[in-house]
């Protein structure tokens, strides 16, 4: 038996390997391609709802600014797969290949590219990152113009705050919270620390797990619940939001709730998601990389924070819990979807948590 488990990851290894290598070579192709019209590669580090989405958006703010792909634009489409590895050798071969613009879609990506376009060979657009200024890129905090002349983009640092608070307002008993964490995801560490923060001043107690992959997150998971968590949330991780799926299931087993700052299915069983509109915010860093084809200088263009919020709120979640959560009406009411035991619904938002 275990001589089959180790030939079939030496087969999936090989396998991986050899599709990185197609990718590579293709991408060296593509540096002799006529450029009869703009060509853009695009990086996006893995396949969540979230990043999909965000890619999506971005796709479209430059379709919408007439730079529609096959036709006045020709789009090349990476992803890494969550591998950072993989990430940091397409990001090479993207830079090598001279593209007219590179987009990049989460912190991990905008690392992976900076970092392998140092002198600043192409102009690079960033979207769906937490914190540009913890990415080590060369972004200031202070001065949104102070970033490298070749490197622009949208920030948006997810509400954990708000998050936090709307967990209290449903079960004001609250003391202990549960989350998993990759520290190799500088934009996980910084929503981590916020939340260490805020939970500090409500007397909280953030209760923390480490892992390196998706795969040991259902373990990580677990032991928050062993070591007493009454609720787990789902931080701006990627390596975590891959995983939501497991991330729910300890949940389900634990009679706790799941929450989070990255809204995903609505339907997938968290209590709530309190984060933003992931399309909206890569449909913003289209129309950013429009700007900059159409001969705008990155350099005038400032790093701003954007956090269009979308509220997911889910009754049939509250079944079984073994504490007393609740939902007061005006969550209710400023929640953009909510999921009851007949469906989900979406509806006018009156206002938002602040």
């Amino acid at each position: 038996m275990r001589f089959v488990v180790k030939r079939l990851f030496l087969g999936l290894a090989l396998i991986i390997s050899a599709s990185a290598a197609l990718l590579l070579s293709d991408l060296g192709r593509r540096k002799a391609e006529a450029r009869s019209v703009p060509h853009i590669g695009l990086l996006q580090h893995a396949s969540t709802m979230l990043l999909d989405e965000g890619t999506r958006g971005a796709i479209d703010g430059l379709a919408e600014n007439g730079f529609i792909d096959g036709k006045t634009i020709a789009i090349n489409m990476f992803n890494a797969q969550g591998d950072i590895s993989v990430g940091n050798s397409i990001a090479k071969e993207m830079v090598n290949a001279r593209y007219d613009l590179l987009l990049t879609m989460s912190t991990l990506s905008l690392q992976a590219v900076a970092n392998a376009n140092r002198n600043g060979k192409t102009v690079q657009v960033f979207g769906l990152v937490a914190d540009p200024v913890v990415a080590g890129v060369g972004i200031s905090r202070n001065n949104p113009l102070n970033h490298p002349p070749n490197l622009v983009g949208i920030g948006s640092f997810l509400p954990v705050q708000d998050a936090f608070r709307i967990a209290r307002e449903m079960f004001p008993s609250l003391k202990r919270v549960g989350v998993a964490w990759n520290p190799a995801e500088a934009n996980s560490r910084a929503f981590v620390e916020k939340a260490r923060e805020v939970c500090q001043g409500w007397s909280i107690g953030v209760l923390e797990a480490n892992v390196e992959n998706s795969n040991s997150v259902l373990e990580a998971e677990d032991s928050l619940v062993a070591r007493g968590a009454e609720a787990l949330w789902i931080g701006g991780d990627v390596t975590v939001s891959v995983a939501a799926d497991s991330v729910v299931l300890v949940g389900r087993r634990a009679l706790i709730p799941v929450f989070s700052i990255t809204p995903g299915r609505p339907d997938r069983g968290t209590l709530f998601d309190y984060g933003a509109d992931f399309y909206q915010i890569g449909k913003q860093t289209g129309e950013l990389a429009s700007r900059i084809l159409r001969g705008s200088d990155p350099t005038q263009i400032p790093v701003r924070n954007e956090i269009p919020i979308h509220f997911v709120v889910n009754t049939a979640a509250l079944k079984g819990l073994k504490q007393q959560w609740r939902i007061p009406d005006d969550i209710l009411r400023r929640a953009n979807v909510v999921v009851d035991e007949t469906g989900i619904h979406n509806q006018t938002v009156v206002g938002q948590a602040k």
